[in-house]
Formats: C-alpha cells, structure tokens, sequence
C-alpha cells in the first residue's frame, strides 16, 4: 500500500512539484532530483532494495541510487522535487489507471513510498531496435502517486478500443500498458530521404490513456548542437539558435 501523499505543482515551464507530508510519510525520488525541504524531513538514499534493485534502475536510465524523504516531524512537512530541463510535471494517479503505467527511459521524477519502479522490455523487436529509447522502458506499479516529466507541452491523449495513432518515436512520454505499443517503417523512398522525420515511428492502438511532449529532451539538445561552433556552418544558424549556441561556446 503506497503512503497518500497531497502535491502541488508550480511554475509553467520550468515546473516543480512539491509534496506535502503526514507524519510518518514519506516519497521517493531520483538522486538529485531534491529543491528544497522544510524541518522534520530526514533524507535517506540507498539502493531501495539491495543491489539488483539498483542494477535494475541503471538499466531502465535512472541511477543506481534513489533517495527516501521521510517526515519524521511531529506535523505536516513538505519537500519539493525540480524537473531536470523545461517542460511539464505528469501525475499519474496509478490507483485510478489501474495499477501500472510505463514510462520513456529517464521520465521518472518521483513517487509515494511503496510504488514499485521496475523494467519493462518491448514485446517486439521492432519496438527495441528502431523506438528510440531501446529495448527499455520503466514501468511504475502500486495505488498511489507517482510522478514523471516531459519535455516542453504535454498532450494527452485517450484512444478506444482498435483506435491507432502514429507518432514521432521521442515525442512519447509514458502509456497505458493496455495501449499496443508498436514501431514501423515509414516508407516511400522521398519520405525516407527528404520527409526530415527519421525512418520510424511508433503506432500506439488502444485502449488506453498516452501522454505525449512536444520537445523531446534529445531533441532539445540536438538543435542547440547544431548550431553551436560544433553544429557545421555556422553562418546558417545565426538566428535565436545560434545566438544561444554562440553564448554556450563563449564565442562572440
């Protein structure tokens, strides 16, 4: 049974989520993920499991460790939890969504104590091979809350029973596992070469809820590359881009 935790979300795109703690009461969260927290709060960061619990972290993109807050105080007392880069905090409710839900690698943020953070490995190969983010997702069981992060704006969709839906493989935060989860080929030799979509994309069937971002952290990252000193012609990405990628270089 996962300890009931009440939250409160802040910001709008560089978003925090601060949750609010009974005596006794505590939440769990990824190494470094901490803003601040107020007196009675005693932070504790093991393996939350011994090592193969930890291994299992490593693998699905978190870290080895992961960090307990537990208010140890004799009233209520609140911790709070930054995201890593702009975009939107997500709770999920995992009581009202049926227990489980599974995330993109590193979409974890934090969680009540007693909600389970575990692998889940693509069904098919297509989906590991091609789905950018690898064989690996994470899947977050229990009956309390947890919350994960996304880049930029988040889209929720809700699909029926046998309704598809096509998407940009980053742009996927985290699903239903009732959804079908699925990678295919594009295809057609100009959309392939010019279309500037990559060559897959993931079809996502229902039922289920899925959550989707609109500026994928990888993504994010790629554009500030390019047009940095390291991203090619320079001359071409002289725009707001190039001006932030001439700031990061330290070139004027």
């Amino acid at each position: 049974m996962a300890h009931e935790i009440d939250y409160k979300i802040f910001g709008d795109d560089m978003q925090a989520v601060e949750v609010e703690l009974d005596p006794k009461e505590a939440v769990r969260a990824e190494v470094g993920a901490m803003l601040y927290m107020e007196d009675g709060i005693e932070m504790q960061t093991s393996s939350g499991g011994g090592i193969f619990q930890g291994l299992k972290r490593i693998i699905s993109g978190e870290n080895f460790f992961i960090t307990s807050f537990l208010n140890n105080g004799v009233g209520k007392s609140r911790v709070t939890f930054a995201a890593p880069y702009p975009g939107k905090i997500i709770p999920l409710h995992l009581g009202e969504l049926g227990g489980s839900f599974l995330c993109q690698r590193d979409g974890y943020l934090c969680s009540a104590e007693g909600i389970d953070i575990s692998v889940e490995f693509t069904k098919k190969i297509g989906a590991g091979l091609f789905g950018g983010e690898g064989f690996i997702l994470q899947r977050l069981s229990g009956d309390g809350l947890a919350f994960v992060h996304a880049g930029g704006t988040v889209i929720q969709k809700t699909l029926k029973a046998n309704e598809s839906l096509r998407v940009d493989t980053g742009c996927l935060v985290a699903f239903q596992p009732t959804v079908n989860y699925d990678i295919q080929f594009i295809g057609g030799f100009k959309n392939v070469l010019f279309g500037g979509e990559g060559m897959f994309y993931a079809k996502l069937t229902g039922p289920g809820v899925v959550y989707l971002q609109t500026l994928p952290f990888s993504r994010l990252a790629d554009r500030i590359i390019s047009a940095s000193r390291w991203g090619g012609n320079r001359e071409e990405s002289r725009g707001l881009g190039g001006l932030f990628g001439t700031l990061i270089s330290g070139d004027k």
